[in-house]
């Protein structure tokens, strides 16, 4: 029978009703003498005596080494009372985390330990799920990337993201505590305080100023444009509510931008329609006059076909390259209407990403149309000043990075060049455009290749990439208005790129050369000359 030291009724009852474990280690014999129900089979005993049998004689996966049961001894010895959290297993192998106390007492000459833990892989389950909650709401929370302002009933404001202290000017924790009406505009402050009122009275997931144009107000004192979405929560019978906020200035920039931009292609539309009709007009005097201008007539046709040629580039450019962006900012608009709760925040986010990268594109189409109007109308003109190129070529590079697909790489080989007398911003444009065009029709996992050097006053600067390549048919039109190769007829583009840069060249003395081969790639060679200034 296994000794019970103590053994009294009050001692029974307390032992065996005990919902943990309890046992009493005989520390001579080096194993329990006694454990409570309650305990055997939270170790997976069948009874008491299978754990008092066990040859293994060990609770732990690994035991006590000599130096740490003499350092545990020592413990008791000194103290009576020892306590800490540690790995166990049972009888099945399964192991789990308990929290173990342990006092030492002697009976009848005979040093106990009076053992009982208890189960805690609940609380550390607990723990694990509390600290992945936290990470989820900080990944949600602080790194939105719309404004995110939390106030209470009373309008004060009592958590903010970092988005929400960016948008309105403010550093860490300065709008704690702050009224909700400081960031609005002194105008509207007190027809706010009575909205807010009546939100608390009926809260209710919405938008902000239906069919009203919103603004706030920064920490300077300016205002700006936003969008604001409202939800609420409640908690200890507290109602704290939820701002949601988006600035929308660039949004209505861009929208303005491309109605101006629509209103000029449309006029040009009618420009063109009427040069037409005027080319048309001259086409028929000149047969009339067939006979006596022969060469003219000609001349006329050749023209007259030349525009043909160039108006249908145009026309079968400008339809697909204007109707798939549309096509997108249409179907966007039409899908976030179906988006309508706040948890669906991430697909219109989304959507709205696609509006904004269509209307990009809608805006980068116009202006090649624009600079090739400047150009052929002789209102650009190259201005040379003092430029360093490698920050040229560095400001040219973080241009493009946006355009970059996955695993692209720029390698960018300069010799030491010193300072140059160009016009830098001609220069950069035609950096950004050679770069895009690489990058563009080069696949995933590419490198493009920028090399810079300059001699005998002349810069040359080579662009090289490992893209879809140009027949050699293709070449001898590229140079062209609206031409685009056979190998890039699925890749997006307006056939001016290079017709815009050779014109830039040719305003600074340049020249551009191009060597290419079907899925090799491309290489484009430019040459400047510039004037020493060194001594300036």
């Amino acid at each position: 029978m296994p000794t019970n030291p103590n053994h009294n009724i009050l001692t029974d009852i307390l032992f065996d009703q005990s919902q943990g474990f309890v046992g009493l280690y005989d520390v001579a014999v080096g194993w329990f003498t006694r454990v409570n129900e309650a305990g055997y089979k939270m170790m997976g005993y069948p009874s008491a005596e299978a754990l008092y049998q066990d040859p293994q004689r060990s609770l732990r996966p690994h035991p006590l080494t000599p130096e740490e049961r003499i350092q545990l001894q020592a413990q008791m010895d000194q103290t009576g009372h020892y306590e800490l959290d540690m790995e166990l297993h049972r009888q099945s192998g399964d192991t789990f985390r308990a929290h173990v106390e342990l006092n030492s007492f002697v009976s009848e000459n005979r040093q106990f330990y009076l053992v009982r833990f208890t189960d805690t892989n609940r609380l550390h389950e607990a723990e694990r799920n509390l600290n992945q909650s936290v990470r989820r709401f900080e990944a949600v929370f602080d790194h939105a990337t719309i404004g995110i302002i939390v106030c209470n009933r009373q309008g004060s404001i009592v958590l903010t993201n970092e988005k929400a202290l960016q948008l309105f000017g403010y550093s860490n924790d300065t709008l704690l505590g702050q009224r909700i009406e400081l960031l609005v505009p002194d105008a509207v402050s007190g027809r706010h305080e009575k909205l807010r009122e009546s939100f608390n009275a009926h809260p209710s997931v919405r938008s902000m100023g239906a069919n009203r144009d919103l603004q706030a107000r920064r920490r300077d004192g300016s205002v700006f444009p936003v969008e604001i979405s409202l939800s609420y929560f409640n908690l200890d019978e507290e109602l704290f509510v939820v701002a949601y906020i988006i600035d929308i200035t660039f949004k209505q920039e861009s929208v303005r931008a491309l109605q101006a931009e629509r209103q000029r292609v449309e006029r040009l539309n009618a420009d063109l329609e009427q040069k037409v009709a005027d080319r048309t007009h001259a086409l028929m005097t000149t047969l009339a006059e067939l006979e006596k201008r022969s060469e003219e007539l000609t001349q006329a046709l050749a023209a007259e076909q030349q525009l043909g040629e160039l108006k249908s580039r145009f026309v079968s450019m400008a339809s697909h390259e204007f109707r798939t962006p549309l096509t997108a900012v249409l179907t966007s608009a039409t899908l976030i209407e179906k988006y309508p709760g706040t948890d669906q925040q991430p697909q219109r986010l989304r959507h709205l990403d696609r509006i904004r990268a269509s209307v990009k594109h809608l805006s980068d189409i116009l202006e090649e149309f624009l600079s090739v109007g400047k150009i052929e109308e002789g209102r650009i003109e190259a201005h040379p000043a003092r430029l360093e190129l490698p920050t040229l070529l560095q400001e040219a590079l973080a241009d493009v990075q946006g355009l970059r697909k996955p695993g692209q790489q720029i390698e960018l080989l300069l010799d030491e060049v010193g300072p140059l007398w160009l016009d830098a911003s001609l220069l950069r444009k035609v950096l950004v455009n050679l770069l895009s065009n690489a990058l563009k029709y080069s696949g995933d996992n590419t490198t493009v290749t920028v090399q810079a050097s300059s001699q005998h006053h002349h810069l040359t600067l080579v662009v090289q990439d490992q893209g879809v390549g140009i027949s050699t048919e293709d070449q001898q039109h590229l140079f062209e208005r609206f031409f685009r190769a056979r190998s890039a007829a699925n890749i997006p583009g307006t056939g001016l790129g290079l017709y815009i840069i050779t014109r830039y060249l040719e305003l600074m003395g340049g020249t551009i050369s191009l060597h290419s081969e079907l899925h090799v790639g491309t290489t484009v060679t430019i040459t400047l000359p510039y004037a020493d200034h060194s001594a300036d």
